[in-house]
């Protein structure tokens, strides 16, 4: 992989991210449909120099300076790798998308909210222990959703302007 490769796999990731960011602010604007407060996110990674990782409840744990800022960064750092990881384990696609695969890793990427974000907040294993489990596994599947398929919108445009 070149680092032109690099650099469009991230730049690729970090427009699905926004994209991402869009949906969910029509969603809030247009539907009242929450979404993660961005600034939790970043109260979580804030907690992990202390050696804290899993939260009982990530509203309740003392605020930390710069979360919010800690928490965008976080967002688009992993929308960003990500979309590394998916150039990686399939190079080719990056020159030459094809939405199924880009939406088979968007709705892959899943079990990262399910099984890692929400536990570790203490919203339980794909949110069980929130008052909404349905509703809340319903909108990470779509966003996720909307993540894969912006990533090959994304991808499609780079690679018709910069890899061809």
């Amino acid at each position: 992989m070149t680092l032109l490769h690099v650099a469009v796999a991230c730049g690729v990731g970090v427009a699905a991210t926004a994209t991402l960011d869009a949906w969910n602010l029509l969603l809030a604007r247009g539907f009242g449909v929450a979404s993660l407060d961005f600034c939790l996110l970043g109260r979580w990674v804030a907690h992990m120099p202390r050696g804290v990782v899993r939260h009982r409840h990530i509203g309740a744990a003392a605020p930390r300076r710069g979360e919010c800022v800690w928490g965008w960064m976080a967002h688009y750092g992993i929308g960003a790798g990500l979309a590394l990881v998916f150039a990686w384990a399939l190079p080719a696609w990056l020159a030459r998308p094809t939405m199924l695969p880009a939406l088979a890793f968007g709705v892959g990427t899943v079990v990262l909210p399910f099984f890692v974000l929400q536990p570790a907040l203490g919203f339980g294993v794909a949110a069980a222990a929130t008052r909404t489990p349905w509703r809340a596994r319903l909108k990470s599947l779509v966003t996720h959703t909307v993540y894969g398929l912006a990533l090959y919108g994304w991808a499609y445009a780079a690679a018709w302007r910069v890899l061809d």
